[in-house]
C-alpha cells in the first residue's frame, strides 16, 4: 500500500464564539450559575474559548485518527482506523447559527464496555473529513492480514500443552 499524505483538518474560527455561548447556555440552564453569565462572556470565557480553539488538532493518516482538545482537561487520543465503527455528521440549531457541524466518531473496543464516542466540533469541510476517514478505513480493511511467524509457534505450543494434559490425565486415571 502506498502511503498517502496525512489529512490535517482545520477548524472554523467561529468555534470560539460557539464555545463561549455554549458554556453560557449551560450556565443559564443550571440557574445557580446564571448570574455569572455576563462575567463569563466578558471575561474568562473570551480567554477560554480562544485557548480551546488554539489547542484543537485533528490529523488522519493511513492507520490512525489523532486529535487533541481541551484546556484544563486535555484529551489527546489516537484511534486506529480499524476500531472506528461509525462517523456521524451532526448539525443542531446552535451549530447551524454558527455555520458549524459536529463529527461524532464511534469506536469499538475488544471487550464489552470499551466502546467510546469522540466528538469534534467546527471542522472545516467535515463532510470531506468523514468521507476520507471512511475511505482510508475501508482501504485498510481490504489489505490482506500480515503473515504471522508466531502463528506456527503458537500452534506448536498449544499442541504440546494438549499432549502434556493428556499425559497428566492418563497418570491420574492410573492412580485413581
Amino acid at each position: 500500500m502506498s502511503e498517502h499524505a496525512p489529512y490535517v483538518a482545520s477548524f472554523n474560527p467561529l468555534v470560539r464564539r460557539y464555545m463561549l455561548i455554549y458554556v453560557a447556555w449551560m450556565m443559564l440552564i443550571t440557574v445557580i450559575f446564571s448570574p455569572l453569565i455576563l462575567v463569563w462572556v466578558l471575561g474568562p470565557g473570551q480567554w477560554w474559548a480562544a485557548e480551546y480553539f488554539r489547542k484543537l488538532r485533528c490529523e488522519l493518516d493511513d492507520r490512525v485518527l489523532s486529535f487533541r482538545k481541551g484546556i484544563l482537561f486535555q484529551v489527546e487520543k489516537t484511534i486506529p482506523l480499524e476500531n472506528i465503527q461509525d462517523v456521524t455528521f451532526i448539525e443542531g440549531p446552535l451549530l447551524r447559527q454558527f455555520n458549524l457541524s459536529l463529527l461524532r466518531i464511534e469506536t469499538a473496543g475488544m471487550s464489552q464496555g470499551q466502546a467510546h464516542t469522540m466528538q469534534l466540533v467546527g471542522i472545516v469541510d467535515a463532510h470531506a473529513l468523514r468521507a476520507e476517514i471512511l475511505r482510508r478505513r475501508e482501504r485498510l480493511r481490504a489489505q490482506p492480514a500480515p503473515a504471522s511467524d508466531g502463528g506456527d509457534r503458537q500452534t506448536q505450543l498449544l499442541e504440546e500443552i494438549r499432549d502434556r494434559l493428556a499425559e497428566i490425565a492418563g497418570l491420574m486415571r492410573q492412580r485413581g
